[in-house]
């Protein structure tokens, strides 16, 4: 294949497609050659961001633009049913979080592209926040000692339902509600941090009344590390993004490059141009310090995806993580309605 540009089709283009998807395969040198929507404030969105991109009504219009990757970034309904046309198109597909509704979806994927000989790769982004960069760098050096408790959080604060969002209105059956969607990113998060784990807890609750917008999952991992893991829509007062305790002290921070992407920053030639800035601090009872902080990197993330499609490298998130998510995923989600 050649060097020039890799073209790409975006599907869907809401949040996950504007300010996330769309700007990082820009910044990675991918040409946004055509973006699926029929919103029409999205349309009028989409042409604005990118001009030349063709507006595609359909899938077949999207997957004739003689792509090399396509990315689904639509709700999490037709994840699935998108996927597997990208996949017999035999395109390499990125999938948003989650890859499917459960790990029965999310399997029929990755093995309909196994056996076409196709690339399929989870879009876990939150893996090259710069709090798990840090945590890594943490956990090798061994910062704070052994590390017993992991707490990773995304807490919001919109106390009223948005009946026009599917993350809010949709059943779970639909693909719908917090376990599927700000979950999966800390679940994927704590086993490529601590390793394999099972689910201890769950808990589901409907504060608002729609589907499930309050959930904590605890996992217990293999080498002895309890992660609490929180998605709220109702959290009037935050928690810190991450915190670890160690054996000989603390760390707490924060990322900031999904604020950067919403104030319409944007990556170039594969990086950020000035370096995102976090805050943290490592603390050992009242010895509190400031904690040097890895700069996050969503971009490397479709760097790699690039240099996979030229052959140069492996896809970012391996399948079985994908699947390993999903699998904890459903059993959160029965262990906590029993």
């Amino acid at each position: 294949m050649s060097e020039n540009k890799l073209k790409a089709g975006l599907i869907g283009y809401g949040l996950a497609g504007k300010v996330f998807h769309g700007p990082l395969l820009a910044g990675s040198g991918f040409e946004l050659s055509s973006i699926l929507t029929n919103n029409p404030e999205r349309i009028a969105s989409a042409k604005n961001d990118f001009p030349n991109a063709l507006i595609a009504e359909d899938m077949k219009a999207l997957l004739d633009q003689d792509l090399d990757l396509v990315v689904v970034a639509s709700a999490n309904v037709v994840h699935a049913e998108q996927a597997l046309q990208a996949i017999a198109a035999g395109i390499t597909v990125v999938i948003d979080k989650p890859v499917g509704r459960n790990v029965r979806e999310t399997h029929s994927i990755f093995d309909a592209a196994d056996k076409a000989g196709v690339k399929a790769c989870a879009f876990f982004n939150r893996r090259w926040d710069s709090d798990a960069l840090t945590m890594k760098r943490v956990i090798k050096g061994r910062e704070i000692g052994s590390i017993h408790r992991f707490e990773s959080r995304f807490e919001r604060f919109r106390p009223e339902l948005k009946m026009d969002s599917w993350r809010d209105d949709n059943a779970v059956e639909q693909g719908g509600g917090l376990l599927l969607d700000l979950q999966t990113h800390l679940i994927a998060g704590a086993i490529d941090l601590f390793g394999p784990a099972e689910v201890s807890y769950c808990s589901m609750r409907k504060i608002r009344g729609g589907t499930d917008d309050d959930c904590v999952v605890i996992l217990k991992h293999l080498m002895n590390v309890d992660s609490y893991l929180t998605v709220s829509a109702v959290a009037g007062g935050p928690g810190s993004r991450v915190r670890a305790l160690g054996k000989t002290g603390a760390v707490e921070y924060l990322d900031p490059q999904e604020d950067l992407l919403k104030s319409g920053a944007k990556p170039k030639d594969g990086k950020w141009e000035i370096g995102p800035k976090s805050t943290g601090r490592i603390m050992r009872g009242d010895d509190v310090k400031d904690l040097e902080i890895e700069a996050g990197n969503y971009p490397a993330f479709y760097n790699q995806v690039a240099a996979a499609i030229r052959g140069q490298g492996d896809l970012p998130v391996p399948v079985a993580d994908a699947m390993e998510v999903a699998r904890l995923i459903d059993v959160a989600r029965e262990m906590s309605i029993r």
